[in-house]
């Protein structure tokens, strides 16, 4: 099997963005031991302190940040970094040349029960002419990824990752340490009867989100013709690492549960890589109203709307809106 390094050259990657990756991996194995050993040490359960989006902090929430935050602020690659645990962004290398937006431990909810939880990063260009302190340099559109990836902690540790140049399965070989190419160009196949979505919402849904799952749900007795499963891991790493693998519709679309945040998931460290894979990946990323990554953010927290996966299936999803 091909090692990471010369699988991102055959890709042509510039050597400084593969010192990056290379050092952003080396924060995920760190992450990856403590995950394994979070119930033989003091880092199960929830802190006293909520995050900046008002969620209450798992302490591996805290340690994975700290962890993640001094290994990529000491590269002297990075000129900010935007996380999902941090108020605002926070200044780098003056010089640096890339941003990182990250969320450290995407499905923190599923630590204490041992499920899967993994690590979602974005990589942009950071402009030259704006102060590394200034956190309006992340308002980047999802376009101008240069790289975007997440780390599942499963049963084997998985790096999922696009440079715009294919979707990649890459496995850490703990033999040498390394994480080593195991599927090169996943494809999303085009057609699904596989849908993941958090049905306990279903009432605070818009009517076309109802109806489309509605006429899922009566399988082959309803217009659609065939029966569909669902699957709900809880945990976005999860539920689009099954979409890679198999295909299938992922979606966590606006409810009025809570009129002032009628979004769940973050632009910057969620739907904006996971998009990146997605697409790379043959699939379709959307909102009800248009591309996730056309989007112009106008905030580093800011939330959105999201329908990715199979192509065909969300553009039969996004029929139910027009």
């Amino acid at each position: 099997m091909q090692r990471l390094a010369p699988a991102l050259r055959e890709d042509n990657v510039p050597a400084d963005l593969i010192s990056l990756i290379e050092t952003i991996l080396t924060a995920t194995k760190e992450i990856s031991f403590l995950v394994s050993q979070a119930h033989l040490g003091d880092v199960m359960g929830s802190t006293v302190d909520e995050n900046i989006q008002g969620e209450v902090q798992k302490k591996l929430d805290v340690v994975a940040n700290d962890l993640f935050k001094d290994i990529l602020l000491e590269s002297g690659f990075v000129k900010a970094i935007s996380s999902e645990e941090e108020d605002t962004s926070v200044a780098g290398e003056k010089h640096g040349k890339f941003i990182v937006s990250f969320d450290p431990l995407d499905g923190s909810s599923n630590i204490d029960i041992n499920s899967l939880i993994g690590t979602i990063f974005s990589i942009h260009k950071a402009p030259a002419d704006m102060e590394a302190s200034d956190p309006d340099m992340f308002k980047q559109s999802g376009n101008h990824q240069v790289c975007a990836g997440y780390v599942l902690y499963g049963p084997a540790t998985m790096l999922v990752m696009t440079t715009g140049k294919g979707t990649h399965f890459y496995v850490l070989d703990r033999t040498h340490g390394g994480f080593s190419l195991v599927e090169r160009n996943v494809k999303v196949p085009q057609d699904t009867q596989e849908f993941a979505i958090n049905m306990s919402n279903q009432r605070f849904w818009q009517a076309p989100m109802q109806n489309y799952i509605k006429d899922l749900l009566a399988g082959d007795t309803g217009p659609r013709g065939k029966n569909f499963n669902m699957r709900w891991i809880a945990a976005m790493v999860g539920d689009i690492h099954r979409v890679l693998t198999r295909g299938g519709l992922f979606t966590y679309p606006a409810d009025n549960k809570n009129p002032e945040k009628p979004y769940k998931l973050r632009l910057m460290y969620e739907a904006n890589p996971m998009s990146f894979l997605i697409e790379q990946a043959g699939g379709l990323a959307m909102t009800s109203k248009g591309r996730i990554m056309d989007m112009e953010p106008t905030d580093i927290h800011q939330r959105v709307e999201v329908i990715m996966g199979s192509k065909n299936e969300v553009e039969a999803c996004l029929a139910y809106y027009k």
